[in-house]
């Protein structure tokens, strides 16, 4: 044997050697039995407090996804109602506008920054196909 080939050694090329996970180029995890957060949940299943055993990266490294392994992901909870009433409850505050008209939105509003929908904000009209209407106060008196 030549003495260059004791030297080589089989390289992962996926194994960045500084302990961090795997960073993998987008769409090279689909064979791998590899998923992320959505795609399990898609599935009707959950990571199960496993570990990531990757990333993948897209727009050239700057954004990226956690990647679980499959078969040991759990299947996902079960909704109940009391768990659905409360979702309810917690999305009517951020799409409800606290200003005067006091429609829930069908997305959340800039609560934070603007303090209301933007009808009430500035008057930039609001699609009437993007809301529903309040109850009328003087129906919810009697």
């Amino acid at each position: 044997m030549d003495g260059q080939d004791q030297d080589l050694v089989d390289v992962d090329p996926t194994d960045p050697g500084d302990g961090s996970l795997p960073a993998l180029r987008w769409k090279q995890a689909g064979r791998r039995e590899l998923a992320t957060r959505r795609q399990l949940r898609e599935m009707g299943l959950r990571p199960g407090g496993q570990e990531p055993v990757a990333r993948i990266e897209c727009r050239g490294g700057k954004r990226f996804a956690w990647l679980y392994r499959i078969d040991l992901a759990k299947p996902k909870f079960a909704m109940t109602l009391a768990k659905e009433a409360a979702l309810d409850k917690a999305m009517a505050a951020r799409q409800t506008c606290p200003g005067p008209c006091g429609r829930r939105y069908f997305h959340c509003l800039p609560l934070k920054t603007l303090g209301s929908c933007l009808e009430c904000h500035d008057g930039t009209p609001a699609d009437p196909a993007s809301y529903i209407a309040p109850p009328a106060k003087h129906l919810l008196a009697a």
